[in-house]
């Protein structure tokens, strides 16, 4: 089967609930709502179509579809410029450090602070690849094409970019992390307050939420072990992230303790190592595996295929992802080592 990455359309609402259905929870950027999927969609087609490369605030959603059914399988998202319609809120994990010259004795706290340090930067999130399709690498698919997008229109991205990862969410589909410490405050369930998040933003937070530090000693050991944990169903994607040049740097999700990964966009792996160049043929067969993209903003579109990086600066690739992308000699084909 031969599957494209491409942008998203308004009519890939239906296929986008269905998957947000089997996320189980704790997936803020894939609610099961129609209403909210649809504002995303909305959302994208406007800054598919903004035509100014430029910064401003904006979210990208493409789509993984099979080229022979049709169907979409998987989704990921890309935002641009996050905190400008409200707070980008992160917990920041320090240590403070006293001493007691009476006692001699020096103690180290570890704390959580509510803070907005990351505002600004860009994000990739929203990676959803439908469980009967969880083989033959499309999930590398799904996240490292999104980097060749950022490298294909670099001036609208930020020169940070960071990605969440879900943190521990147990088998009620409760979290550990929100039950010791914000849910104490408001009130109401991990499964409410992320569903709430997800349609209408998180300026709950900045009204309800205490402003003074947390001290991790104090939290329930359960609270505690989930502190920059990613949920199991993560693990892969924390490495693929620290692959691209991610590192945890104690920044952790308000709302399940999930790791935030940060990178200079510069830096990313997959960024750094795009490459483009015109296409002078698709004969080859059996050259390096790679990720293939071509397109700017509607017209994007990324497969994986085999290349050929030719001296004359041009690149040959196979028939199949010349198909599947829809170019001919002469056009641009950007592309990363697999």
């Amino acid at each position: 089967m031969t599957f494209v990455l491409r942008a998203a359309r308004p009519d890939d609402l239906e296929p986008l609930y269905e998957m947000a259905k089997l996320t189980g929870g704790g997936f803020t950027n894939l609610p099961a709502d129609r209403a909210a999927l649809s504002r995303k969609l909305e959302r994208a087609a406007s800054a598919f179509s903004r035509a100014e490369d430029s910064l401003k605030d904006e979210q990208f959603v493409l789509v993984l579809e099979n080229r022979e059914t049709g169907a979409v399988r998987g989704t990921s998202q890309l935002m641009t410029n996050v905190g400008q319609l409200w707070p980008f809120y992160s917990y920041r994990l320090n240590t403070l450090t006293q001493y007691s010259k009476e006692v001699d004795k020096t103690v180290r706290a570890e704390l959580l602070s509510l803070v907005t340090d990351l505002e600004g930067s860009s994000e990739v999130g929203g990676l959803f690849l439908h469980p009967n399709e969880r083989a033959g690498g499309l999930g590398l698919l799904l996240a490292r094409s999104r980097y060749l997008f950022i490298a294909m229109h670099r001036a609208r991205f930020a020169d940070r970019i960071l990605a969440e990862l879900r943190g521990i969410i147990d088998e009620r589909g409760g979290s550990p992390f929100w039950d010791g410490v914000a849910g104490r405050f408001f009130g109401m369930s991990f499964q409410d307050a992320d569903y709430f998040n997800a349609i209408n933003g998180n300026q709950f937070i900045a009204d309800l939420m205490p402003k003074h530090p947390v001290y991790i000693a104090m939290l329930s050991e359960h609270a505690r072990s989930a502190i920059g944990v990613p949920h199991p169903s993560g693990r892969a994607a924390m490495r693929m992230l620290e692959n691209e040049g991610f590192s945890f740097e104690g920044y952790v999700d308000i709302f399940d303790g999930g790791p935030t990964m940060t990178a200079k966009t510069d830096m990313v792996r997959s960024v750094q190592e795009a490459c483009p160049r015109d296409l002078s043929g698709s004969e080859v067969e059996t050259g390096e595996k790679a990720i293939l993209a071509t397109g700017r903003l509607t017209d994007f579109r990324a497969c994986y295929g085999a290349r050929e990086l030719r001296e004359d600066g041009t690149i040959a690739i196979d028939s199949r992802a010349a198909d599947t992308l829809d170019v001919k000699p002469g056009d641009q084909v950007w592309s990363v080592a697999r």
